[in-house]
């Protein structure tokens, strides 16, 4: 019990660390390249910071652990829009300049419902998971036809801004993009042994320690780049890791653990409980920054909706395991 609780510190620390690095050099290495600003950023970013959501679900799989992999899944989106979004919003209010990001919200709430469509059968086959792998493709390829066109807008002069914050040699961030990956394997292997080992141990089920423990673990990334983004001002780069994230985590993190080996959906709750919680966050973060007469805008009122929805959630969760 003891080794498992450090495993799972221990493998946060290491997870958020070696996102972040992973992140970086990628970015650094796509500059070199002569990639867009705008598409790094809504590209190499965004794939980076579901990273740790992607490897800790694989591993989940490849162990036998299908729960873990889809709690971590619907987990991480309903704490990245609960809790993350929430406490961006607190420290600074998010207007929502960007077209881009306007044009991904209804295109999240659609995958959503999507994925929801695949598991009401009970399962995952390895012919659905294929198709969300091929719906992961083709938001990469119109994410890279929308950046190649969407010069000036607000996204691309804040993804400007931080790139060349951050200027790395092409030797160093290539050494961290590779350093980053390997680290990030070897932290996901450790924390998802000290959380299966856990919830063992407390007869918990792996579908509630992958919806609390390891999707806030993962979710670490996206926490600390949007509310940084944010007390810099950079609100589409806030929201934008969020939303991207929240795409990436349905259309891949679930797809290549499912594709990984069938993925039975173990317990119901998962569609009466989990799923459910997640679009209803989703839809109140379409009303909130769509901005139906101008520009959205999420206030610290409705930042506090969202981390009160979130605090909710995760007491029902409690109540389920004590109960």
């Amino acid at each position: 019990m003891t080794w498992a609780l450090l495993a799972i510190l221990g493998g946060f620390v290491l997870l958020v660390w070696s996102a972040d690095r992973f992140v970086e050099g990628a970015a650094a290495t796509a500059r070199h390249a002569g990639m867009p600003s705008l598409l790094i950023g809504m590209v190499i970013v965004g794939f980076g910071t579901s990273a740790p959501e992607m490897v800790v679900s694989a591993m989940a799989a490849l162990d036998g652990n299908p729960d873990l992999a889809l709690g971590n899944a619907l987990g991480s989106n309903i704490v990245n829009t609960g809790l993350i979004l929430g406490v961006t919003a607190l420290v600074a209010p998010i207007a929502v300049h960007s077209k881009i990001v306007r044009r991904e919200l209804p295109l999240l709430f659609a995958i959503g419902l999507l994925s929801g469509a695949l598991l009401w059968n009970g399962a995952l086959d390895r012919p659905e998971a294929l198709l969300l792998l091929v719906g992961f493709f083709g938001l990469i390829g119109w994410t890279i036809f929308t950046a190649l066109r969407g010069r000036g807008d607000t996204l691309e002069t804040e993804s400007e801004q931080e790139l060349s914050a951050h200027p790395m040699t092409l030797g160093k961030a290539i050494f961290w993009l590779v350093v980053g990956l390997v680290l990030l394997v070897v932290s996901s292997r450790i924390l998802v042994w000290g959380a299966v080992t856990i919830a063992q141990a407390l007869g918990v089920s792996d579908l509630i320690i992958g919806l609390t423990i390891v999707a806030l673990g993962t979710s670490l990334p996206e926490l600390a780049a949007s509310v940084m983004a944010a007390r810099k001002g950079e609100h589409d780069i806030a929201i934008g890791n969020v939303v991207g994230s929240n795409m990436f985590n349905l259309l891949a993190v679930v797809g290549i653990a499912g594709l990984i080996a069938p993925m039975p959906v173990l317990s119901p709750d998962v569609l009466i409980r989990d799923w459910p919680v997640m679009m209803a966050l989703t839809a109140g973060l379409f009303v909130m920054a769509y901005g139906f007469r101008g520009e959205g805008r999420i206030n610290r009122i409705e930042g506090t909706l969202l981390l009160i929805a979130f605090a909710a959630y995760n007491t029902w969760l409690v109540l389920t395991v004590v109960g």
